[in-house]
């Protein structure tokens, strides 16, 4: 998909810098979807200890070996 933003260029070209992004439009890119990663962590977390994910002992120090 095609869109126009206003993006500040010192901004851009830190984000490929530190990315270190073959375009400008994979930093971008690459950026959105560590800010959804980011937040779907914290969602997932804020579930800790409300019971809504209920997982076994074997599961869990299966899960910490990854």
């Amino acid at each position: 998909m095609r869109t126009s933003m206003s993006i500040p260029t010192d901004l851009l070209k830190e984000a490929v810098e530190l990315s270190g992004a073959s375009s400008q439009t994979m930093a971008v890119v690459l950026g959105l979807q560590e800010l959804i990663r980011k937040k779907r962590l914290e969602k997932l977390a804020s579930y800790r200890g409300s019971g809504v994910i209920q997982l076994d002992k074997k599961t869990q120090k299966n899960m910490r070996k990854r």
